[in-house]
This record gives C-alpha cells, structure tokens and sequence, in this order.
C-alpha cells in the first residue's frame, strides 16, 4: 500500500483537510467558519440536517472573505467535499443568496443581509444600545462599539453612529475570538469557573500580532486582572495601532450579558490613560442600558 503523503492537505478518501493542515488552520482565523469537523460531530443526532449544516458552512465561507472564490476554494476553506460545496452553492445561487460571475466565482448578493436584519431589528439590546452608543460615541469624541459573546468569540451588534472605525475588523456583524478583544476579556472574566476552564481547554490560539495572548496561562492573567479592575485593556492584540478598552455590561438581574468598548485607532493608549479619560463615562452608560435590560 503506498504511505499517505504527509504534505497533503486533505485525506484522500474524503477530500477533507488533513489535521494540522493549511485548510485547518485556516478556520482558526476565519472567524466566521463552520467547519466540516464540527458538522460530523453532530452526526448523530439523528434529527440534525448534515445537508442544511453544509449550506450555512459555504454561505458563512463566503462572508468571512474579500474575494469571490470558486468551488475548490470553498471546499478548501470549509473542508466539505467539492460535490457537496458545489450542490450547496448551487442551491444558494438558486435562491438568490450568492452569484456566479464569468470566471465561475461565488460572492454574496444583498439577500443575506435579510438574515442580520431580521436579528438587529429584534434584539432588544442591539436596539436599546444604539442611542445609548451615541451619545456616549459624541461625549468621548471616540468610536464606541457593543458587542455580545456567542460560543467561543464576540459578534458586534452595535456602534456609535459618530464612528470613525475604519478597521472592517470591527464593523457590525463582525465575530471575533474572544481571547484577543478586550469585550471578550470582560465577559469571560465574569463565566462561572467552569465554564473558563472548559473554554480554555477547547480554544485554539493563533498569534494575529506579537502582542496576542496564545497560551492559557497568559490569557487567564488577562481575565483575573479585567475581573479585578472592572474593565478590559487590549492593545494591538489583533491589530498593530489599534487599542480598546471595554466595561461589562448586566442586566436588571445583574447577569453579564454584553460589552461596551471603546477604540483608539491609528495610535496607541495606555491602559491608564484610557481608564482615566473613558472609564467612568463608559461604566455610566453600561450602568443606563443595563438597568433597561429586564432579566
């Protein structure tokens, strides 16, 4: 039998992505990715729809890139078997979710924005934020930002409408991984221990800067002192000359369900120079929009 070659980036019997391979890794910063392995974990369970889980894994591939991409590089990127991505984007393009361009490429068409819609139109936080977000964006002279945590990372639901944000990093919509924004420092600083620990056992670290934390014991210093000051500092964890600082925010029952931060972009801050000049301004308006949460 011939070995299998070890530079190979997919098994051959499936096509799928070899662990530890590019396409692997490449979900680790593909913040939007639902991986071919995640699917089959959940096979199963005999009620879950593998076809329906591989149609959302293509349509949320293309929305995490700034390129169109052909079939081979969708499968590439998700892991899911090239007749099962093609099928997939078929049926999308059928439904108006994505096009085909001369070079057969796939993009998104505005359709999927009905998705993001539907959710920001009906999320009682996202809705309430948004003047909140305001008047605090005007007062600071700063981009504010509010984000939730969903699984393993943080999705932006809302921003100061006075935003000077021109990172497309941190545009709503937008997951990111918890472990290197200082929203997620602030809201894993407040999960039971339990739920940290197993967090910490399961996250995949990659090193977006020299500055991003990617080792358990580093980021779990960050959460103990975000828990003990009652903010989050982040500089260039992500991106170089790009610092935040963010406050939990809690409901009328007192649980943490949100973030607010603030950004310093295009130059850097110091943690005591943004807990100084935006702490208290910041902690006021989470303060404002918790108390309208009900539990």
């Amino acid at each position: 039998m011939t070995p299998p070659d070890a530079n190979a980036t997919t098994e051959p019997s499936t096509g799928r992505p070899r662990p530890g391979s590019q396409a692997e890794q490449s979900s680790a910063t593909n913040h939007h990715a639902l991986s071919a392995e995640t699917i089959d974990r959940m096979g199963e369970d005999r009620d879950f729809v593998t076809a329906l889980a591989r149609g959302l894994a293509v349509l949320l591939s293309l929305s995490d890139k700034r390129r169109r991409m052909s079939i081979a590089q969708v499968s590439h990127l998700t892991g899911i078997p090239r007749a099962a991505a093609r099928r997939s984007l078929h049926t999308l393009e059928k439904l108006g979710f994505v096009a085909i361009d001369d070079a057969r490429r796939f993009y998104l068409r505005p359709r999927v924005l009905s998705f993001s819609h539907a959710y920001l139109s009906s999320s009682t936080v996202a809705v309430l934020a948004q003047p909140i977000l305001d008047r605090l964006g005007e007062s600071l002279r700063e981009s504010c930002s509010l984000a939730m945590l969903d699984g393993d990372q943080i999705v932006y639901l809302a921003r100061s409408s006075t935003s000077r944000i021109m990172s497309p990093a941190l545009n709503v919509g937008r997951r990111l991984p918890a472990y290197c924004t200082s929203i997620g420092h602030v809201l894993l600083a407040h999960l039971p221990p339990d739920e940290f620990q197993a967090y910490l056992a399961r996250v995949r670290f990659h090193p977006y800067t020299e500055h991003t934390p990617v080792t358990p014991e580093r980021l779990s210093a960050i959460v103990k002192a975000a828990r003990e000051k009652g903010y989050a500092y982040a500089s260039q964890l992500m991106e170089t000359r790009l610092c935040t600082l963010a406050v939990p925010v809690r409901d009328a029952g007192g649980h943490y369900v949100a973030g607010i931060n603030v950004i310093a972009q295009g130059r850097l801050m110091s943690d005591a120079e943004m807990a100084e000049r935006f702490f208290l301004p910041m902690q006021d308006a989470a303060f404002e929009l918790g108390a309208l949460l009900l539990p």
